[in-house]
């Protein structure tokens, strides 16, 4: 990410997609690639169909994807399709529950959240490690429960195998080692598995009634992949709030408690502005056309979503923080901006990890300020195209 930043990759690869806009009046861009050819999609109307089309037919697990994914989570829902692929979703709902206003256990967690959030505001300094070290002790108590609030070998190898998946798309499969890791990683959740209190994510998934090869405790993985970016999210909410004291302010004019109303926008607009995933990357699975024009099966299908809801030819002030605009009926649903993406292919775990960094954001915020940050931010200029989270310092006062 730091090297991205350097080269200034994400500068012109807007520029590029911008040009390419441009050239073709926005209309579809079929590219050629190293998996094959790639429809990349740069109208608004193009990404509402892109949203609106079922799975079954543009299935999330395209090849690339599939390369990375398969070796931390082999098993995991966005690696499979077909029936097997609709089974292990249903289950992933039944354990996340996307479609409640609130997880069902929404009050564990918050009391996790704020038992382990002690630990971050002992002094001036918020550096990342800290912040990190403190989500990956809420993400295995969300996970597992108490039991494995501790356990940081096991987090040492989910790391290390995200690590192995980044060389994915380069490499035929995984090395011998990351097989042995994934191995060890697995047969330690299923220990977990056997003791794991009901309102965790891995108690729901064995209380779940489901086929064998849907692997309830495979779905971990993923699991801990997605909550451990909590830690990235909650830095630059935080980084942007020290560059923006007016929505800080705003924030803090609840009588008892920061405005979680306001936070949550804040957080959704961190998240438009850096993406967890900004490349919404898919796979026809069927002979098909868009705009009247065939492509057959196996043709990869792209939305660049970072890049899109950064542009402010169709998101005004789209470089710019203005978490306000998430306090407006509807935007959740704009195609326009898409953090956690739209349709069938929306992620499950969307409200769960929204309510995470949003009460990981609170919890700092409720005795402190945040007067600080670094790297610095203009506010009255487009934002950095990245923002590395490793590198965030943030300096803390008290009120």
């Amino acid at each position: 990410m730091a090297l991205l930043g350097a080269a200034g990759q994400f500068r012109w690869s807007a520029a590029t997609l911008r040009a390419l806009r441009n050239r073709y009046d926005g209309a579809p861009v079929l590219l050629s690639g190293a998996s094959g050819d790639m429809l990349v999609l740069l109208d608004p109307a193009d990404v509402r169909e892109f949203f609106a089309r079922p799975v079954r037919e543009l299935a999330l697990d395209a090849v690339d994807k599939t390369k990375m994914l398969s070796v931390l989570e082999p098993t995991g829902v966005v690696c499979s399709h077909g029936d097997l692929r609709q089974q292990r979703r249903a289950l992933n709902d039944q354990v996340l529950a996307p479609h409640e206003d609130a997880h069902p256990s929404c009050d564990t967690f918050r009391t996790v959240i704020a038992e382990e959030c002690t630990r971050l505001t002992t002094g001036p300094a918020l550096p990342f490690a800290r912040l990190q070290r403190t989500v990956e002790r809420i993400t295995r108590r969300i996970v597992l429960g108490d039991q494995g609030a501790g356990d940081e070998e096991l987090h040492r190898w989910l790391v290390a195998l995200r690590k192995e998946g980044n060389w994915g798309a380069v490499r035929r499969g995984p090395t011998p080692a990351g097989r042995r890791m994934y191995a060890a990683a697995t047969t330690r959740l299923h220990v977990y598995a056997e003791h794991a209190p009901a309102p965790t994510l891995l108690g729901r998934a064995m209380a779940t009634s489901c086929e064998e090869d849907v692997d309830a405790v495979g779905q971990a993985h993923h699991w801990f992949l997605a909550l451990d970016a909590v830690a990235a999210i909650v830095a630059r909410t935080l980084l942007m709030l020290a560059a923006h004291p007016a929505e800080q302010a705003a924030i803090h004019e609840a009588a008892q408690a920061p405005d979680t109303t306001r936070l949550r926008a804040c957080v959704l607009e961190s998240l438009r502005l850096y993406p967890v995933v900004p490349d919404l990357l898919r796979i026809l699975r069927t002979d098909t056309t868009w705009r009247g024009v065939p492509y057959p099966a196996g043709t990869h299908v792209l939305v660049p979503i970072g890049f899109l809801q950064r542009d402010s030819d169709l998101v005004p002030g789209g470089s710019l923080f203005a978490p306000g605009r998430w306090l407006e009926e509807g935007t959740d649903h704009d195609p326009r901006m898409a953090p956690f993406s739209h349709g069938e292919g929306r992620c499950p775990g969307d409200r769960l990890g929204l309510m995470a960094a949003t009460e990981v954001c609170a919890q700092v915020l409720r005795e402190h300020r945040v007067t600080g940050g670094r790297p610095r931010l203009d506010p009255h200029r487009p934002l950095p195209g990245a923002l590395n989270a490793s590198g965030i310092q943030l300096t803390l006062a008290r009120f």
